[in-house]
Parts: structure tokens; C-alpha cells; sequence
């Protein structure tokens, strides 16, 4: 047994090296989430600032963005003072390049998601 506890330090090491490699990665996603607010967190900032639970500021948070979905998917424009307006712009048919091979490829016509900016919230940044 203290030939297997001997060699059991030698294989410690190893393990960790794969560990080593995870934390550079990891390092780089909690600077990328930094700059993101997630769905819960708006769930705190509205129940602290409105005194909701948190039950009740989810399903708040929830019904506003589930509107917003329906009304663009509607074909409509969404405003939202102080902040800006989303609404639905069509894409022409157009030319592409498929990457890799320079083969010209023919991109049907689409609808895209398009935001414009509130000119008070372009001012205060």
C-alpha cells in the first residue's frame, strides 16, 4: 500500500493541470457576465426598488418581456421611454460568400430585430 500512496502524488499533479487550464477560462466568463444583467437579477433590482416579492416582481419581469416578444413577433415597434424603441425591419435579398470555399451564395429575404437608441439615454452615456 505505500507503493500505491507513493504514486498517488505523481497522478495529483496531472489532475491538476487540466484544472489549470479550466481557470483561465473561467477567469474570462465572470468579466463577460460583468457587463450583463440576467433575467434574475432584474428580478432583484425590481423587487427592491418597487418593495414586490420576489414571486411577484419574476412574473412582472416576465409578463413585461413576454408583451414586448408578442408585439414584435406581431410586426409591431415597441417604444419604451427612455431607453429606445425596437421594431422589425425587412432584409432585401442579397450576394453572400460562403467563408472557407469564396462560393457566392444567394441569402433570401428576411425580418431582423432592430433597436434604436432614446436620444436622453444616447445623451447620458
Amino acid at each position: 500500500m505505500t507503493k500505491k500512496s507513493a504514486k498517488a502524488p505523481a497522478t495529483k499533479p496531472a489532475a491538476k493541470k487540466p484544472a489549470e487550464k479550466a481557470a483561465p477560462a473561467a477567469k474570462a466568463a465572470p468579466n463577460a457576465e460583468v457587463n450583463k444583467v440576467a433575467k434574475t437579477q432584474m428580478v432583484d433590482m425590481v423587487a427592491e426598488k418597487t418593495g414586490l416579492t420576489k414571486k411577484q416582481s419574476e412574473e412582472a419581469v416576465s409578463a413585461a418581456m413576454e408583451a414586448i416578444v408578442n408585439a414584435i413577433r406581431a410586426g409591431q415597434s415597441v417604444g419604451l421611454p427612455g431607453l429606445g424603441t425596437l421594431s422589425v425591419k425587412a432584409t432585401a435579398a442579397r450576394t453572400g460568400v460562403k467563408p472557407g470555399t469564396s462560393e457566392r451564395i444567394q441569402i433570401p429575404a428576411g425580418k431582423k430585430v432592430a433597436f434604436k437608441v432614446a436620444s436622453t439615454l444616447k445623451g447620458n452615456l
